[in-house]
Order: C-alpha cells, then sequence, then structure tokens
C-alpha cells in the first residue's frame, strides 16, 4: 500500500510540475509579446473619427519601428509628451525636415496639397510653415477639427523615443474586425 501511495505521490508531483512549467511558459511568453512585439490598445475620444471610434480594440505592431522609421500615412501610437503616462493615436503627417502648413482648410506637405480621402470636413484655422525636426513627426488626427494633435503646444513635434508602435489591427468590434490600412497621403507628382 505505502508504494502505491509514493506511486500516486509521484504522479501528483509530476503533473503538478508540468502545470507550473505550461504556466511560466505562458507568462514569459506573453511578457515576452507584450515588451518586444505587440500590444493591446483601447481607442478613447473622437480624434481618430471616421477611421477609428471609441471603445474600438486595436493590435500595435512593436517590432516595425525597430527596423524602420515611421512612413507619412501611417496611423501610430504614442506618449503624450505632456503626460507619458497617457497614450495617443494620430496619423503621420510629416517626416523630419518636411515643412508643414495648413491654410484654406487643407494641409501641405513641402508645398504639396495631401490627397485624404479619411477626411470628412476641411479643416479650420492656419498653421505654419513649420519644419520637423530629426528624429519627430507631424502627426494630426483623422476628425481634425476635434483633435489634440502636432498643432498643439502640447503635443508638438512627436519624438521618436515617444512613439509605442504602429495601429495595423482592430479586433473588436466584431463588425469592423480587420486590418487599419495605411494611406498614402500625398498626391502624385
Amino acid at each position: 500500500m505505502e508504494h502505491a501511495d509514493s506511486q500516486e505521490r509521484t504522479t501528483y508531483k509530476s503533473e503538478f510540475g508540468e502545470y507550473l512549467s505550461t504556466l511560466l511558459g505562458a507568462v514569459f511568453l506573453a511578457v515576452f509579446v507584450i515588451l518586444f512585439i505587440a500590444r493591446a490598445f483601447t481607442v478613447e475620444g473622437p480624434s481618430m473619427l471616421p477611421t477609428l471610434h471609441t471603445g474600438e480594440r486595436l493590435l500595435i505592431d512593436k517590432v516595425t519601428y525597430r527596423l524602420r522609421t515611421p512612413r507619412r500615412g501611417e496611423v501610430i501610437v504614442f506618449r503624450y509628451p505632456a503626460d507619458p503616462e497617457q497614450y495617443f493615436i494620430k496619423r503621420v503627417i510629416g517626416l523630419p525636415g518636411d515643412t508643414v502648413v495648413i491654410r484654406g482648410g487643407k494641409v501641405y506637405v513641402n508645398d504639396q496639397c495631401l490627397e485624404e480621402d479619411y477626411v470628412t470636413s476641411p479643416i479650420l484655422g492656419e498653421f505654419g510653415p513649420y519644419m520637423v525636426p530629426e528624429q519627430s513627426y507631424f502627426v494630426l488626427g483623422d476628425n481634425r477639427n476635434n483633435s489634440e494633435d502636432s498643432r498643439s503646444e502640447r503635443v508638438g513635434y512627436v519624438s521618436d523615443e515617444l512613439i509605442i508602435g504602429r495601429a495595423i489591427w482592430r479586433y473588436w468590434p466584431i463588425t469592423r474586425v480587420g486590418h487599419i490600412a495605411d494611406s498614402p497621403v500625398l498626391a502624385s507628382p
């Protein structure tokens, strides 16, 4: 009888060890993914309408910008410069060295008017011309008249060190699941 109890305890220890090993492996994998590969993000506020809506859940790619710099038209998540505990989501409009001007309801980059089919109304007000500093980006929300973005002193140009990653996939709500396409924004020459 003692032998059976010993075998039972050994089996129990073996199963417990397997569960513990699996759990630790899953935790390690989750931490690795969150730190280096991807991150979940929930949209808050109307600044990216009509592209993104409040409550939508996105997957943010954290790998791409380790391999290359952001491109014009990509939707990025970054730490809010005025409070780095908060995150903002906006579209990259100006790259380092670009000159950005807003006039007559339109955005111009390097004297070229942007074609932005995702913007639903003309921009109110004037801005610039301003040159985007090195290692920084000029970002705007798609809902231009209701967005705190690079036009605001609290956001300004977004330093590349504040960028978390690129929004690539919407996974909630189910009715809007899909890839978040980058939009080419410069008119063809």
